[in-house]
This record gives structure tokens, C-alpha cells and sequence, in this order.
């Protein structure tokens, strides 16, 4: 009987567990782009695809909104960098100026992203709808590149990863707001995201000084000193609820405050100011 008992208990328990998950795809496109120092002549990177399996856990207690959980994401990251441009000048006398038309080195990175997310929530809509806001600390790998010339002035090519160059452990932080429409046990929605990255995807020039030593793949004569990428994406997403009934905290109410009412008499309190306990110097409460 003992064994059953522990049996039925560990079972109830997994299923309460099992209600306060979900399950989620998600897919999207976005924008990519460096922050360089000292600062280059960059533009930013259209069509960034980005595309996940993202986990969440749901608290029970209400007076805690919120969800964590883990994503695994593949994003595609990269700059374009202005490597030369050619000089046009226009105006006379003191207006006379320089207006320069860059070519532009491209460079795209895959990369395999863990986000690490607390998410607040809440629920309008009779629980139908779930607005949210996101914060994440971010770890990165990145698995592959490639690059390539404006007007394809030079060949394009794979991105030859060198140690003593390139960097392809990172982390970073990201935050973002989205939506869930509760359909059933199906969540359908609409995430924004913007990863911004702290760690440098070129190891700066105390350790890597030249390029002298490079094919066309760096276009870099003095590595920078920093070099994060940053992304914002926007994605669809489409996840399952693993139970028919719902979130516990659908179902938990919140003990009503008592308010405590009073009135204060104000020429009662005058006329006694040593705060005797006459009848017109007494605060009266409901």
C-alpha cells in the first residue's frame, strides 16, 4: 500500500509539474550589425534569419509573474564593413565638402545561440491572450562563416577561423516583448528580440595585430579593439501547453485587502486639543 501511495504521488506530481510547460517553434528574420572601436564605416545587414526551440516554465503563484527557460536558437550574424570608398567633392569656398561612396565588405556568421530568459507576463482577454516581456543572458558559439565584395570586386568565399584571430565562444545579454494567442492547448504569437553582444567576434590587436599574414577574408589592416554583434530579430512562433486545463495560476485567487475606513473630525479636534475623549474630539470608523 506504502508503494502505491508514493506511486500515486509521484504521478499526481508529474502531471501538476507537466501542466506548467510549453513547448515553442519559432521562426523570423531580422537585422544584424557591428559596433566597432575605434568606428568604422558600416551599414547595417538586412535578412538575418533565426530560427529556435524555445522551453518555458510557468510559476503557479500569481503574485510571482513570470516564466523561465532556455532557448536554442540558430541566428545568422555579420556586418558589412565600408573597407574603401572614393571621394566626391562639391560646393565652393567654405561650404566646399567631401561626400565619400564606400564598397562594402560583407561578412555573415552562423551561430548557435543559448538565451538564458525570465519572462513577466500577464493574462487579458479571460486568459486567451498573454503579453509579455523578456530578459536573457545569452551564450554563443559560432559554427561557420562566410564573406563577400560589394559589386563582386573581389571572390567571395568560406571565412577561415584562426585561434590567435577569431573568437567563437561569446555571450551577451538580450531582452525583448511579445504575444501569445491561447488557442486550446496551441499558443500562436509574435516575439521581437534584440541581442545585444558583449564579447568581440575579432580578438582585438594586443593579440593579433596585422593582417599581413591574410587573404581577402579580413579586410582589417589593425584588428579593432572591440567588435561586438548585436541582432534584432523579429519572429513567429507557434508552441504547445502540456495539459488540456491550463496554467495553475489561472485558478488561484488573491485574498481581497480589507480596506480600513475612517473619518477624521476636524472641528472636534479643535475644540479639544488635548486630545481628551470627548465625543466630538473621537475618530468614528466603519
Amino acid at each position: 500500500m506504502a508503494l502505491v501511495a508514493i506511486i500515486t504521488t509521484l504521478t499526481l506530481s508529474a502531471e501538476r509539474a507537466s501542466a506548467q510547460h510549453t513547448l515553442t517553434l519559432s521562426g523570423g528574420t531580422g537585422v544584424s550589425f557591428a559596433r566597432f572601436y575605434p568606428a568604422e564605416e558600416t551599414k547595417l545587414q538586412w535578412g538575418s534569419e533565426n530560427f529556435g526551440l524555445s522551453w518555458r516554465y510557468y510559476s503557479d503563484k500569481p503574485r510571482f509573474v513570470g516564466a523561465v527557460g532556455i532557448d536554442l536558437e540558430y541566428l545568422e550574424r555579420g556586418f558589412n564593413l565600408g573597407y574603401t570608398y572614393t571621394s566626391e567633392w562639391k560646393g565652393e569656398g567654405e561650404d566646399r565638402h567631401e561626400i565619400r561612396h564606400y564598397q562594402y565588405y560583407s561578412r555573415k556568421v552562423n551561430t548557435l545561440m543559448l538565451p538564458l530568459v525570465w519572462q513577466p507576463h500577464v493574462y487579458v482577454a479571460k486568459n486567451r491572450l498573454r503579453i509579455y516581456i523578456e530578459a536573457a543572458f545569452v551564450l554563443s558559439y559560432n559554427i561557420s562563416s562566410s564573406y563577400s565584395y560589394q559589386n563582386d570586386r573581389y571572390p567571395a568565399g568560406k571565412y577561415e577561423w584562426k585561434v590567435p584571430r577569431d573568437n567563437r565562444f561569446g555571450y551577451g545579454l538580450a531582452g525583448g516583448l511579445g504575444f501569445n494567442v491561447l488557442l486550446g492547448q496551441v499558443e500562436i504569437g509574435l516575439r521581437a528580440r534584440y541581442n545585444f553582444g558583449y564579447s568581440d567576434i575579432l580578438k582585438n590587436r594586443n593579440k593579433y595585430y596585422s593582417n599581413s599574414t591574410d587573404g581577402r577574408e579580413n579586410p582589417f589592416y589593425y584588428s579593432p579593439l572591440r567588435s561586438p554583434l548585436d541582432n534584432v530579430n523579429v519572429l513567429f512562433t507557434v508552441g504547445w501547453r502540456f495539459n488540456k486545463r491550463g496554467f495553475d495560476e489561472w485558478f488561484v485567487e488573491r485574498p481581497k485587502r480589507e480596506k480600513k475606513l475612517g473619518s477624521f473630525n476636524y472641528s472636534g479636534a479643535i475644540n479639544n486639543p488635548a486630545g481628551g475623549r470627548g465625543s466630538s474630539g473621537t475618530t468614528q470608523r466603519r
